[in-house]
């Protein structure tokens, strides 16, 4: 694939992973991009995971027709981008490696050796020249390592980003582009939204015309788009208006009730209401949704005298990706000794700027018509009436 006159893809496409970071689901399996700029000298952008090192280096051996690379820059030491350096290094002692002093103190964890007699360490606004281009490096710590650094060719006016405005999903998939970025995004640098604006902030200091990321397609036309989402997301700001009802449920009542409110409110005009049972759906999924919509439901029943299992993996999913700036109602079940709103209440203290609705829902072992009118009121105050 060609990105430029100059700039090549020589990245891979996995189709054989079924979890990502041993987590998360990916039906559509993965890319792992990597880039050559052809220049008087030759800059590979990252390496790939081991598992596909063979045809990565067949890749750029046809791009580089015998030539040799002068630079290796490493701006992520996560394995999926930084597996393959090794294999690199032997086929092509000569080449330089570029990459931040953290990003050294990594590779000799994984590798054993920081590679002293041939590398170059880049900290915040240093260069290198390959002739016509100019690599400009940006910091960007903990988007979403602490050693990442991106670089910016003032040349063709590409920012590879490594991390950033990735997705799940080979690149031969077709699907859309915003709901699996928006996965990714929370689910491996949603903790992350301050140091996302930090360098939201630099780049938009840079005349950007291609984002060229470790992950998912390059990116090429509507730019404003794609960055103005990652302003919503690293912001911790509503992106859709509608509510969210996550529910957990043991003999289906609590299911009812969360059914019950979810037609309450499409009949009062609920631009888009999302129900997740919380036992059979994928959690990363969920906490995608929670982030997206600006209400959120709880509703699950107690146990061991607190909340259902699945509701409490879901609350410190969110606690753990940095919840905030939403509208929270509860609804609990307990036959005896309902406990599962307390519980839910004092393991979401951590989160900032958390508004709870005035009506919740307490069942006793199943609906009753006061929880028929209890939640009426729920749904009429969830839409601001």
């Amino acid at each position: 694939m060609q990105i430029t006159n100059d700039i090549k893809y020589i990245g891979v496409n996995d189709h054989d992973i079924d979890l990502f970071e041993g987590q998360y689901i990916v039906e559509n399996g993965m890319a792992y991009n990597s880039y050559v700029i052809m220049d008087e000298k030759i800059a590979v952008m990252d390496t790939v995971d081991t598992n596909f090192e063979e045809e990565w280096l067949g890749n750029l051996k046809t791009v580089l027709d015998g030539r040799t690379p002068d630079y290796l820059i490493v701006q992520h030491m996560e394995p999926d981008h930084s597996a393959s350096i090794d294999a690199f290094v032997k086929a092509y002692p000569e080449t330089v490696l570029v990459a931040s002093a953290p990003a050294f103190t990594i590779m000799k964890q994984f590798f054993g050796t920081d590679y002293a007699d041939k590398r170059q360490i880049i900290k915040e606004g240093d260069t290198i020249s390959l002739g016509t281009h100019t690599l400009q490096f940006v910091a960007a710590p903990m988007v979403h390592w602490p050693e990442v650094m991106v670089t910016y060719d003032t040349k063709d006016k590409v920012l590879f980003s490594a991390d950033g405005f990735g997705k799940f999903g080979a690149l031969d998939a077709d699907e859309d582009w915003a709901c699996e970025a928006r996965r990714y995004y929370f689910g491996i640098v949603g903790k992350y939204g301050m140091q996302v604006q930090n360098l939201l902030k630099k780049a938009a200091a840079l005349d950007i015309q291609i984002i060229c990321p470790l992950h998912g397609p390059v990116l090429k036309e509507n730019l404003e788009y794609y960055v103005n989402l990652y302003q919503t997301w690293s912001s911790y700001d509503v992106e859709s208006e509608g509510v969210m009802i996550a529910y957990t449920s043991v003999y289906g009542n609590t299911k009812k009730a969360a059914e019950l409110l979810a037609e309450k409110l499409t009949e009062k005009g609920c631009p888009k209401v999302v129900v997740a049972d919380l036992a059979r759906e994928d959690m990363a999924e969920c906490v995608e949704d929670a982030f997206r919509y600006g209400k959120l439901v709880l509703a699950t029943t107690t146990y061991n005298t607190e909340m259902f299992p699945f509701m409490r993996e879901f609350i410190d999913e969110l606690i753990s990706h940095n919840y905030q700036k939403r509208t929270i109602a509860l609804i609990e079940n307990g036959s005896w000794a309902p406990m599962a709103a307390k519980a839910m209440r004092a393991r979401l203290e951590s989160c900032k700027e958390i508004a709870y609705t005035e009506n919740s829902v307490q069942i006793r072992s199943a609906l009753t018509k006061e929880n028929v009118a209890q939640i009426e009121a729920l749904a009429e105050e969830l839409m601001g009436k």
